[in-house]
């Protein structure tokens, strides 16, 4: 979809939004909040560089976005975005994900330390700010992921086989129907990346 055409379907979002606040005249902090959700929820269109990637991020929720805005439009928009996340949560909590015990950090020496559910693992990361691409590598395991903005902080999302891989790596839960619940969740939307939202 071409950026005129994105911005067409912001402006009917917007004018939608809008219509249905007409009765108090006021645009709600919630209101503003999906609007932005409408843009976070393309990869690479809110990108970040690398010094604010600096530091720790704690997990504030489920992540999801689709990989082109023509994907999200044939989605349904963000509400399709927003009903992924709100089908992932049940899951993530069901597997202990809480903000107490899931978190990234990344180091400006290339090294990272994430904690997913209470477990550890660590190795180097290599980011590339101009398409929001990020590389995991660890003993064991190399995640490509992505990372873009959103409202409250920054998204680390993943082809969901690579966030299924950190779960089943993690748990040690190979099989585990919440596990499994997960993978189909993201196996019903063509391009989408699911993860983790985080904020400082």
């Amino acid at each position: 979809m071409k950026k005129k055409n994105f911005i067409a379907l912001l402006a009917t979002a917007v004018m939608t939004v809008s219509c249905g606040t007409m009765g108090t005249g006021l645009l709600t902090t919630d209101t503003l909040s999906s609007l932005g959700d409408v843009i976070v929820s393309v990869l690479g269109i809110n990108k970040i560089n690398e010094n604010p990637l600096y530091g720790t991020w704690n997990y504030a929720g489920p992540g999801c976005a689709f990989t082109t805005d023509d994907l999200l439009a044939k989605a349904g928009g963000e509400m399709a975005a927003k009903k992924i996340e709100d089908k992932l949560l049940p899951h993530y909590q069901t597997l202990g994900i809480n903000s107490g015990n899931t978190s990234f950090v990344f180091n400006q020496d290339k090294t990272f330390v994430a904690k997913v559910a209470g477990k550890t693992f660590k190795g180097n990361y290599n980011f590339d700010p101009s398409t929001g691409a990020i590389a995991l590598q660890t003993l064991l395991i190399s995640l490509n992921g992505y990372i873009t903005r959103n409202t409250s902080g920054i998204s680390l999302l993943f082809e969901s086989q690579k966030v299924l891989t950190i779960l089943q790596m993690l748990g040690g839960i190979s099989g585990n129907t919440t596990i499994s619940a997960i993978g189909e969740i993201s196996k019903n939307y063509d391009g989408v990346r699911i993860g983790f939202d985080l904020r400082k």
